[in-house]
């Protein structure tokens, strides 16, 4: 006979705790063909989530790194809702990032963006790093561009994301291996080039929007 036991658990929070609102300006993001291997959700016998926290780091192929989108995080939003029906839910994971640029740069990111099935990591005001996209479902990716409209109109390129899994953005603490060197969500640092210590993902320069 399977174990059927509940999985559940009590959620306690603080009073007065803060839970700021918000994603930080600088997304990750990778096709899932450069990535070889997977972290793993834990689930128990029965196919149970038991974690919402991967556990591992994300494997690439060779000379491939994750790219960055800075964003303006006013603008931006990561989103979860419940979809489907019982006892088959899930929950869709949407993100929108807004890019300030339209230049031919980011006019490009549409054509590869568009059309490819991607994994973005996104971090919170918290610093834990959360994944857009599963090993399980494809993630859909979609890029609008505004010129703006008038003296006082607004430009801007925005990344719509929408990405299937079995909870909301999972968080992810493993390795992100950059352009800027390799880093990861707890501020640990392998083999960053020419600097020592500890990075922490805040720690990577991000250029002012002007």
């Amino acid at each position: 006979m399977p174990d059927c036991s509940s999985v559940q658990k009590s959620l306690a929070w603080c009073q007065g705790k803060p839970e700021l609102p918000g994603v930080k300006r600088r997304i990750y993001y990778i096709s899932k063909y450069d990535i070889v291997s997977w972290p793993t959700l834990q689930h128990d016998a029965n196919g149970r989530l038991l974690s919402a926290s991967y556990s591992g780091n994300f494997t690439l192929r060779a000379d491939v790194k994750w790219k960055y989108i800075d964003i303006i995080s006013e603008k931006s939003q990561l989103t979860s809702e419940a979809q489907g029906e019982y006892p088959s839910q899930t929950q869709l994971n949407k993100l929108t990032a807004v890019h300030p640029g339209v230049d031919a740069d980011a006019s490009a990111a549409a054509a590869y963006l568009n059309n490819n099935d991607n994994v973005f990591l996104v971090e919170d005001m918290r610093g834990a790093l959360r994944v857009v996209g599963s090993d399980k479902w494809p993630t859909k990716t979609t890029v609008t561009q505004d010129l703006g409209q008038g003296a006082s109109g607004t430009a801007g390129t925005t990344i719509n994301v929408e990405a299937t899994d079995e909870c909301p953005a999972p968080f992810y603490s493993g390795n992100i291996v950059t352009e800027e060197g390799t880093i990861n969500g707890n501020g640990g640092n392998s083999g960053n080039s020419g600097n020592s210590g500890n990075t922490n993902i805040d720690d990577i320069p991000i250029e002012e929007v002007p």
